[in-house]
């Protein structure tokens, strides 16, 4: 009997049942920590690139208040906390809760990087430093808590920037300003930066850019300045019969009548543009946008691209609208407003082109006047994407800086585009490479329709985006936040 008691209690010790639940546990909490870990760093990455995009945005907003003729600390600290991450600012985001921003305007005298004198600006400072913070919280790692694991419980982020003015006089600007009206942008976008209809939110940003430039010389306090300084024409696609462009810029607003697309030539004379019935051009150049022809002043009710842009204020003017109808194709509008630029110039020489071209990238019409199967050729009902892409390089070849904004792009799509060297590109791919540069290309990804499939380096929202290029072509610039 001892012999068979000891027996079993040495089979006891042997045995080996249940041996596996202590792995189980300590793996769970391996598991749990590697995917907490993956998800919850990628999205304090993300928010952080949102982070740093606004704070840039911010400096370039509290320079250009530099530059005005009355600026004061206060006018440039209220600029820049408008192009911040907080709640009801322009580039507020769900993703970055209880932001929080700084500012702080310096004299920099011994730095290359810096040529204005500090009396350049009213402020008698020349760099404005901007730190803006926030509080990411953390979600799946906090679940090691269970297993007595001590995790944060946010990842508390920090970005930096700092802009300066440029010494002299803002370069004389021409804008061609583009703007999708298929049917697609008469859809609603339900992200809280725009949650209204997306031609809407789109108009709203471009309004945002016409108070940001200047109809008169940079410093003039004229309000009746004589000559345009920077002018602005407003095109759209599809294009329209010209007797009925004037529908748009007219109280109260009307759809102007569609018709097929029109394949302008390329490099053609603008005048000829100009006689043609159709038209991709809703408003001749204009500096009658603001009300008292000063960067920064209201919208003039009057002006014919304000009332395009539902910026007049007015009963009935909600700006132009989404008819819709013959799809999308845009290498014309972009042949056509090069065109355009190119008698701007020539009228005001020394003068600098810009393209503002604003869509979801997809081309996929069927009906482009004369238009067969002729692959990747100007005009072809094939490969359309690629078209838009060949006509915007076009321009940036002939000096014109190309800025892109991709308004809920797709990450798939450009069903045209079967053949050439780009064939099964995205419109996502497509609006970035028409743009001039990297630095040139803009994604609002937040918006609901498609959200984040295509994001960039300069991804926020409409309003912080035209911000952002306004301030491009104007007389400040991103230095590095260590110069001093």
């Amino acid at each position: 009997m001892n012999l068979l008691k000891k027996l079993s209690q040495l089979r006891a010790l042997r045995e080996e049942d249940g041996q596996i639940l202590p792995w189980m546990v300590l793996l769970v909490i391996l598991f749990l920590g590697m995917a907490g870990l993956t998800v919850d760093v990628g999205h304090a990455y993300v928010s952080y690139r949102e982070l740093q995009a606004s704070t840039d945005a911010a400096a370039l907003a509290g320079a250009y208040a530099m530059t005005q003729p009355s600026a004061t600390a206060a006018s440039v600290n209220s600029a820049v906390v408008a192009y911040s991450s907080q709640t009801g600012d322009s580039n507020a985001t769900p993703n970055l809760p209880n932001d929080k921003i700084s500012s702080t305007l310096t004299c920099v005298t011994d730095s290359t990087l810096v040529p204005a004198p500090c009396d350049a600006s009213a402020t008698l400072s020349n760099v404005v430093k901007v730190t803006q913070t926030a509080a990411v919280p953390t979600y799946f790692i906090q679940a090691l808590r269970m297993f007595g694991v001590n995790t944060t419980a946010t990842f508390n982020l920090t970005a930096q920037s700092a802009a300066t003015i440029e010494s002299g006089k803002a370069t004389q600007v021409n804008v061609a300003m583009v703007v999708d009206t298929t049917a697609s942008m008469g859809s609603q976008d339900t992200d809280a930066n725009c949650n209204n209809t997306r031609i809407h939110c789109a108009l709203a940003g471009v309004q945002t850019l016409l108070q940001a430039l200047s109809p008169c010389s940079a410093g003039s306090t004229s309000t009746n300045c004589a000559g345009a300084f920077d002018q602005v024409s407003l095109f759209t696609f599809p294009n329209v019969l010209a007797s009925t462009a004037s529908n748009d810029t007219s109280c109260p607003s009307s759809n102007p009548t569609i018709t097929p697309y029109t394949t302008p030539g390329i490099g053609a004379s603008w005048t000829t543009d100009q006689a043609a019935t159709t038209t991709y051009q809703v408003t001749n150049y204009l500096d009658d946008y603001s009300s008292n022809n000063q960067s920064g002043g209201t919208l003039n009710s009057s002006s014919a691209i304000a009332i395009a842009t539902g910026g007049s204020g007015k009963s009935g003017c909600s700006g132009m609208q989404t008819p819709g109808g013959d799809g999308t194709y845009y290498a014309g509008v972009i042949y056509a407003a090069q065109s355009s630029l190119a008698a701007a110039q020539a009228a005001n020489p020394g003068s600098q082109n810009v393209m503002i071209i604003l869509s979801d990238g997809d081309a996929n019409s069927t009906k482009i006047s004369g238009a067969g199967h002729n692959g990747n050729v100007y005009g072809s009902l094939d490969d359309q994407c690629q078209q838009a892409i060949s006509a915007a390089n076009y321009a940036t070849a002939a000096g014109t800086t190309v800025y892109t904004i991709a308004y809920g792009a797709a990450s798939s799509g450009c069903s045209t585009d079967k053949s050439g060297s780009l064939a099964g590109l995205s419109p996502c791919t497509s609006m970035m490479d028409m743009a001039s540069s990297s630095a040139d290309f803009y994604s609002d990804s937040t918006a609901s329709q498609n959200k984040g499939e295509c994001a960039s380096a300069n991804s926020f929202s409409l309003n912080g985006i035209f911000a952002n290029i306004a301030a491009k072509f104007t007389s400040v610039r991103l230095i590095p936040y260590a110069t001093s």
